[in-house]
């Protein structure tokens, strides 16, 4: 089993409302995931409401006993760039170290989660944008996407930085959290927008989530797909 980074085309797109589905999918099928947030940043530490970990682990009932911070390498206050993070807390983040993490993580769990953070030409330290860290970590990329007006721009931009690192996606997830749903003919425009300049397969839309802990089964529906074979 492969290894996967959860990219986003922005900030707040629903890169861990994602990575959140595809740990319950591979639960459910009966493999041993792990979640890893190599970055973290506008939040207070691993335990605080807002660390995305912490938001994984509450909703899955595998990891409710198990503590959210064995899964962030860096936490950082303030929201910002990870290279501006850290700076701002007189640190650095070395990439060593996070390299280390998914490799010794790898010898027990399968497959690994990582979600990145912001969009995929954020800095993380030195010339090395988040774009980078898929090919680091040796994992294929899934893109989080918007489903409204602007994803088109946004996602083949993304497409483009990772293809031009030699990265292919394994395809684009459109997520459509707001309480008002984006027209279900721009979102069909939106797909077919996305395929033909790309290449890469949309494979489905989520949209909103209640209840967290059991998202309706339709929202498993891009991941199935882009796990067929499983």
């Amino acid at each position: 089993m492969d290894n996967f980074f959860v990219v986003g085309t922005d900030t707040g797109v629903g890169k861990t409302v994602l990575s959140l589905l595809l740990m319950q999918f591979f639960f459910a099928k009966g493999y041993n995931p792990f979640y890893i947030k190599p970055v973290q940043t506008g939040c207070k530490g691993p335990n605080y409401i807002d660390s995305d970990a912490k938001f994984i682990y509450q909703h899955i009932g595998y990891l409710k006993d198990k503590d959210p911070a064995d899964s962030v390498i860096y936490c950082f206050k303030n929201p910002k760039a990870p290279i501006f993070a850290a700076r701002d807390e007189g640190k650095a983040i070395d990439l060593s170290v996070i390299i280390k993490v998914v490799v010794e993580k790898t010898r027990s769990y399968s497959p690994l989660i990582i979600e990145g953070a912001g969009g995929v030409l954020v800095p993380v330290v030195g010339g090395t944008l988040v774009a980078d860290l898929p090919m680091l970590t040796n994992t294929k990329p899934i893109i989080a996407a918007r489903a409204g007006l602007g994803t088109i721009n946004h996602t083949l931009l993304t497409i483009e930085a990772l293809t031009g690192r030699g990265l292919t996606p394994l395809g684009v997830v459109l997520i459509d959290a707001a309480k008002k749903e984006t027209p279900p003919e721009m979102v069909a425009e939106n797909i077919l927008a996305i395929e033909e300049a790309s290449g890469v397969k949309v494979t489905g839309v989520i949209g909103r989530i209640i209840e967290f802990s059991q998202p309706p089964q339709d929202c498993y529906l891009p991941i199935s797909r882009m796990f067929s074979k499983l």
